[in-house]
């Protein structure tokens, strides 16, 4: 069993990739977080409900006054191909507030020790509902959510720890 990443702990060499006008383009986790302040949070899956209706639009909404708080950059991630986090993105209006970074095999997820079961629904081996705020490659902040709860990870109490 992999341990759960801890506030403190440098956040593990994973890729992500990004949709970009020029197709998929991997991202490696080291560069990302590099010499910035990155609030992520990370759903279950793109269009799903919780993730659709609340938490992507609550980082959307909140972009502005988590960058006034010393945040570079926010970053959605999910266990999705870019395509459907870059279509997900679109269609919710990210463009601009909250990058889009595609997991698609989870490695993120499991280099962090946050899955979840997903497969009663059809969804297979998913990231958890949890958000963080990362300084320099560092954890300052975590908050997972308890299963099925939204409560911790959403952007008005990320916007109460800054």
């Amino acid at each position: 069993m992999t341990m759960t990443i801890a506030k403190g702990d440098r956040l593990p060499s994973t890729t992500f990739t990004k949709m970009t006008e020029d197709g998929p383009e991997p991202v490696t986790s080291d560069e990302y977080f590099a010499g910035r302040t990155v609030a992520v949070f990370s759903v279950p899956g793109a269009f799903t409900p919780t993730c659709s209706a609340k938490h992507l639009p609550g980082f959307i909404d909140k972009a502005g006054a988590l960058k006034e708080k010393g945040v570079d950059e926010i970053a959605c991630t999910a266990v999705n191909d870019a395509f459907v986090m870059g279509a997900w993105g679109k269609s919710a209006g990210a463009d601009g507030k909250v990058t889009m970074l595609a997991d698609g095999n989870g490695d993120f997820a499991k280099a962090v020790g946050l899955t979840m079961d997903g497969s009663k629904f059809g969804l297979g081996q998913r990231g958890q509902r949890f958000s963080m705020i990362v300084k320099d490659g560092v954890v300052a902040e975590l908050n997972v959510e308890a299963p099925g709860d939204f409560k911790l990870s959403s952007a008005d109490h990320m916007l109460g720890q800054l």
